[in-house]
């Protein structure tokens, strides 16, 4: 008999950088939920400014809020199982975090409009993480792009 093989998936460090932005993204959303982590979880709203809940005591979070962090690391690990996806999801969610970081400077802090909601610290980290994104997506891609034109 022939002993069972084992089939161990290589990922590169693409889909890894994108992997583990994806389980950071759906522990955050995970976080924004539990009490003690989030200050003020029982004045979480479904959407809006009024939302007093904090994450960490820093960031401003709403159930749309947090929905958003947990879509979004699905969205990572389901694309990083191919390196196309990978890059996609890096890029192109770090876009998007730079498209918020930029709403959110736009949109006044109290205003109706910041319906997801995002406060100071929020747009800091949306700026930091969108420039993050990008940059891994960019960096590790291009690594591969120059192996395998050979």
């Amino acid at each position: 008999m022939d002993a069972p093989r084992t089939h161990t998936a290589t990922r590169s460090p693409l889909q890894l950088a994108a992997r583990i932005t994806g389980i950071v993204f759906l522990l955050v959303g995970v976080l924004g939920f539990i009490p003690g982590i989030t200050s003020n979880v029982d004045q979480l709203a479904l959407a809006g400014h009024q939302s007093d809940a904090m994450l960490l005591g820093i960031f401003e979070v709403s159930i749309l809020h947090n929905i958003v962090h947990l879509l979004f690391g699905i969205a990572g690990l389901a694309m990083s199982r191919t390196w196309t996806g990978a890059r996609n999801f890096l890029i192109g969610g770090g876009i998007v975090y730079l498209l918020f970081w930029l709403y959110g400077l736009m949109v006044p802090h109290d205003s109706s409009a910041n319906f997801v909601p995002f406060n100071t610290a929020d747009n800091w980290l949306h700026l930091f993480l969108g420039l993050g994104m990008v940059g891994l997506g960019l960096a590790l891609s291009r690594r591969h792009a120059a192996t395998s034109r050979y």
